[in-house]
């Protein structure tokens, strides 16, 4: 996501040392490297019973770690592993799960070099701490960033205990192997378990990364399989701790009143009728916002009850006078104008092939198509919630946050305590896609409860999630294109207008950042001898945030729109035209055509922008859609191919139109080359849900603003894709790579818009330009509405 760009967050934003405080519900056993017990303790819980404490020191009796500064951070392996006396193996995650299946995957890694036993692993969840290194759970990073590192530390305890029984048996280290949590004397036969040797593991010299031998992949035991899910059985169960179970002794609940507008102020209030509701206890007013919007409360007017019924009944029942803000005249429609204005202007150059005015002016056809997409909202399916607990001046916090790290530092911030006095426990988040690396619920939380002088759980209800969150930006785009007599593209303008991500934390920024622009514009691979792509400016009015795939969603709805009308100017079928486009198989590299590109923080040497690949994953949709069969009347085939996160991605989407207007999906077809695939099953999982959630955006998704409140509230108005409008049928291919490891949890989600309305048109010849095709209230794809112009 966009904090693949951490220039863009204040030093506040990026982490803080490490926390001493406590709490029975995470369980983070911190007893050294060699017990009592005999355990080497290494490792992190959740949900346990044992109080909380630092990660062990990078050192062991025989010395410091060599492992501290492997590539992607620290490899020791006590910060990674834990193994019993009883030979149970805890893994540590440092990300926050969220549905992702980070545990199951970070489990894998460390497991397979480790050689543990798979029955025998659990996983426990880290406190945030500058020890494990970036700990933001977004980016679709969590494997790319540490697949290397958690391999070197699986394999030096591997190597540790490997070593440990060799001197047990007095036989040299090459006559031992690791096998699935145990050592294996290869002469004798003898046999001993991690638990065994654990002991006598953790007084050895940590070995250097040089002295390793990591495991090859036909060696792989669980890299690459799919193996089951370490959490969804705990879920089903009742046994993960979400962020709306946390339970304080002598706890109370509260929920706010925000003002409609960002920014706006909090007037006179009358808190009497509120007072009378059963169970409320009191009202806190919180401080009003001011710019820059960063990560701060709304402000408002919280009400403490001793439930959170009482609580919303009371907030119900508060009158208050709000005081406009700067931002209320914002109306979304009135903006949407503006911003296509804009972009009919030139605007700050941001890559440049050729002479595209001059191959403009020469083309024997010229084709011009302007494109919008809408606010959106994140909702995941649990609301933010979070619960403060002050001892002193010490903090203690828990929230369904995707960056624990990043949260202590912004409640140091808000709350003006040192760090070091601030413990923030990651709980399970039930989804996020980018709203809850915004800890301002977190801020809300610490700050009633440091008044009411009790331990403080905030709820946010769907409407405080719809109506005052962190959204996706609002966006106008403009395309220009001229053909040649034989309909080949020969040059390619692409103007792009959206108020930017860094306006959240630098009001002055009214433009487009160059993080946001290599998002699926600056980053645009197709093989035309004259292309631009530039910026417009556009102030924002409401928080802009991160949401799942950031500015890929609506560059790539207009790119891969683009290229459907070009191959219908040109008379040419779509996919064919697309992969003409994509060209030759070579390496593009945005910079060297005065763009700056991040890349998503990938080195271009390990994930370059690889036309080869993108063409491959392109014709295999293609041929699992049965691209080219005769379609029943009212059928239509697209496809839409994108690369983002350093995965490339092709959609291919039938879609069925009646004559009333009435559409289903019968098939989606996807193919990703995401490298190498730590689990395929979860893979899958992430391209599933990612398109649906594009196509949900894309079908109902708008978040819309008059005098500068937001309209929508809840599902009535703000409405999701439902069961009974999924694909009948979906399959998803995963490409065999040797290549890095690459995201998954976002590249399937740009491709589905444009994928949906290139079917639409070619079943119905109607052109959508302007999303969502259906609205909010569902209704009928009006084909009179949707003519092209």
């Amino acid at each position: 996501m966009f904090s693949n760009h951490p220039d863009l967050l204040p030093k506040v934003l990026r982490g803080a040392p490490p926390p001493e405080t406590s709490s029975p519900i995470v369980n983070l056993s911190r007893r050294g490297f060699v017990t009592a017990s005999g355990a080497l303790v290494i490792g992190v819980g959740l949900a346990g019973c044992a109080p909380a404490a630092e990660p062990p020191a990078a050192t062991t009796d025989a010395g410091p770690s060599p492992l501290t500064e492997v590539v992607g951070g620290d490899a020791t392996p006590s910060l990674w592993i834990t193994i019993e006396e009883d030979g149970t193996v805890k893994l540590t995650c440092h990300r926050s799960e969220m549905g992702q299946q980070a545990w199951t995957a970070m489990g894998q890694i460390l497991a397979d070099e480790l050689e543990a036993d798979w029955d025998r692993v659990q996983i426990v969840q880290a406190l945030g701490d500058p020890r494990y290194g970036d700990q933001n759970t977004d980016g679709s990073r969590s494997v790319r960033f540490n697949f290397h590192r958690l391999r070197v530390a699986g394999a030096a305890m591997r190597s540790m205990l490997t070593t440990a029984a060799a001197q047990a048996w007095d036989t040299d280290v090459a006559n031992c192997t690791a096998e699935q949590g145990s050592v294996v004397n290869n002469e004798t036969g003898s046999r001993m378990t991690y638990g065994e040797l654990s002991a006598a593991a953790g007084t050895l010299p940590i070995p250097a990364e040089d002295e390793l031998t990591l495991k090859t992949r036909d060696e792989w035991r669980y890299i690459g399989k799919p193996m089951p899910s370490l959490t969804v059985p705990k879920i089903v169960r009742g046994q993960g701790t979400f962020g709306i179970d946390v339970d304080r002794a002598d706890m109370v609940y509260a929920v706010l009143t925000r003002p409609p507008q960002v920014f706006g102020k909090t007037g006179s209030f009358d808190e009497t009728a509120a007072l009378a509701v059963p169970g409320v206890l009191q009202t806190v007013r919180l401080p009003d916002a001011a710019p820059p919007a960063m990560f701060q409360p709304l402000g408002g007017v919280a009400v403490v009850a001793s439930n959170t019924w009482a609580a919303i009944q009371g907030r119900d029942a508060l009158e208050v006078d709000w005081v406009d803000g700067p931002n209320a005249a914002y109306d979304s429609a009135a903006y949407e104008a503006a911003m296509f204005e804009t972009a009919r202007q030139p605007g700050r150059m941001a890559r440049n092939r050729g002479n595209v005015d001059l191959a403009l002016e020469d083309a024997a056809t010229r084709i011009e198509a302007e494109y919008y997409a809408p606010h959106l909202s994140q909702s995941p399916m649990e609301p933010p919630s979070a619960t403060a607990e002050w001892d002193g001046d010490q903090l203690t916090c828990w929230a369904c946050v995707q960056d624990p790290q990043m949260t202590r530092g912004v409640l140091a911030g808000i709350l003006q305590i040192p760090p070091e006095n601030i413990t923030v426990h990651a709980t399970w988040l039930g989804g996020a896609f980018g709203r809850k690396s915004k800890p301002d619920f977190v801020c809300e939380a610490a700050l009633i409860a440091r008044e009411v002088g009790k331990p403080v759980k905030v709820t946010w209800t769907r409407e405080d999630e719809v109506r005052h969150g962190y959204y996706h930006s609002v966006s106008a785009q403009r395309m220009e294109a001229g053909l040649d007599e034989n309909g080949k593209c020969t040059a390619l303008l692409h103007r792009t207008v959206f108020p930017s991500i860094s306006s959240t934390f630098d009001p002055s920024n009214t433009g487009p950042s160059d993080g946001e622009l290599g998002l699926g514009a600056t980053d645009t691979p197709f093989d035309v001898p004259n292309l631009r792509v530039e910026a417009g400016d556009a102030k924002a009015h409401v928080r802009i945030g991160w949401l799942r795939a950031v500015s890929n969603i609506y560059h790539v709805f207009a790119v891969q729109s683009f290229a459907a009308e070009l191959a219908h100017a040109a008379g040419r079928d779509q996919k064919d035209y697309l992969l003409d486009l994509i060209g030759s198989p070579r390496i593009v590299d945005p910079n060297a055509e005065g763009a700056t590109y991040g890349n998503y923080d990938g080195p271009a040497d390990e994930y370059p922008i690889d036309t080869g690949r993108l063409a491959n994953v392109t014709r295999r949709a293609a041929e699992m859609a049965g691209w080219g069969r005769t379609l029943p009347e009212g059928h239509g085939l697209g496809i839409a191919t994108h690369r983002s996160f350093l995965s490339y991605v092709s959609t291919a989407i039938e879609v069925a139109v009646d004559a009333d207007g009435n559409m289903t999906i019968p098939g989606i077809w996807l193919s990703v080359d995401a490298g190498t695939v730590v689990n395929p099953r979860h893979t899958v999982a992430q391209m599933e849900g990612g398109t649906l959630y594009g196509l949900s955006n894309a079908l109902y998704g708008e978040i819309s603003a008059e005098n500068g409140a937001v309209v929508q509230g809840n599902f009535p108005d703000w409405r999701l894709m439902r069961m009974n409008e999924s694909p009948l049928t979906f399959e998803v291919d995963i490409v065999d790579s040797n290549a890095p490891p690459a995201g998954v949890g976002e590249p399937g989600t740009p491709p589905a818009a444009p994928a949906l309305t290139n079917a639409i048109f070619n079943a119905t010849g109607v052109r959508i330009r302007r999303l969502p095709i259906l609205g909010a209230t569902g209704q009928r794809l009006t084909l009179a509405d949707r003519q092209d112009t």
